[in-house]
């Protein structure tokens, strides 16, 4: 029987026109260690890509509304 542990990783979306980058979390399925820093579906459903360098959640004013409450 395996366990599985639900992790969220931090991820930036691109910047669009006028709308900055965000940070997103990542629901994640397996070992963080397996993320190789690809694009990602967010909790808010929008594609991000992965910081193996930053963990969730990111302290800041640039991080998605949604995805810091629908976590």
């Amino acid at each position: 029987m395996t366990t599985q542990t639900l992790t969220f990783a931090a991820a930036r979306s691109r910047a669009h026109g006028p709308t900055a980058a965000l940070w997103h979390a990542v629901e994640v399925h397996r070992a963080p260690a397996d993320l190789d820093g690809a694009c990602e579906l967010t909790v808010c459903g929008t594609l991000a890509r992965v910081s193996t360098e930053e963990h969730w959640p990111v302290r800041g004013a640039d991080v998605c509304p949604a995805c810091a409450t629908g976590r």
